[in-house]
């Protein structure tokens, strides 16, 4: 039995300082033209998937706001944004810009939805453990 999960979310390593969570996919994209890492076709291809987004997907006024939040995919109709998203994931790989897909059921406080995504509100009580003993055969250790 494979686990379904709600939602996803694709982010780099840099965090973003309004909410010290990785940026988003479109955050990292923007930066990278603000850059200039891509070359002038590549960054046609982002601007022209971007405003297909923007005409496509509501803009959560948290977002718009700059609040401490973050944002996911639905995964349960992301078919059609999952191949937009695509190429950008293309533009990431073909750049070396790392990143990560993140799945959960979890995503936290849900501030705002509508049928494509959730905005969540960023949890800033993050809790740090000291690393705990081994759990593996005693024999490793």
């Amino acid at each position: 039995m494979a686990i379904k999960f709600k939602y996803c979310r694709i982010q780099g390593k840099e965090l973003a300082a309004n909410t010290r969570t990785g940026k988003g996919i479109f955050s990292m994209l923007n930066q990278m033209v603000t850059n200039e890492v891509m070359d002038e076709e590549d960054v046609g291809l982002f601007k022209e998937i971007d405003s297909w987004f923007a005409e496509e997907l509501p803009w959560p006024p948290q977002c718009q706001r700059q609040e401490k939040v973050i944002c996911y995919f639905k995964t349960e109709n992301s078919e059609m944004m999952m191949k937009m998203i695509n190429p950008l994931m293309w533009l990431l790989e073909k750049y070396q810009h790392p990143y990560s897909m993140i799945y959960t059921n979890f995503p936290g406080e849900i501030v705002y939805e509508d049928d494509y995504q959730i905005v969540v509100k960023v949890d800033e009580n993050v809790v740090i453990e000291e690393v705990q003993k081994g759990w593996g055969p005693s024999d490793v250790y």
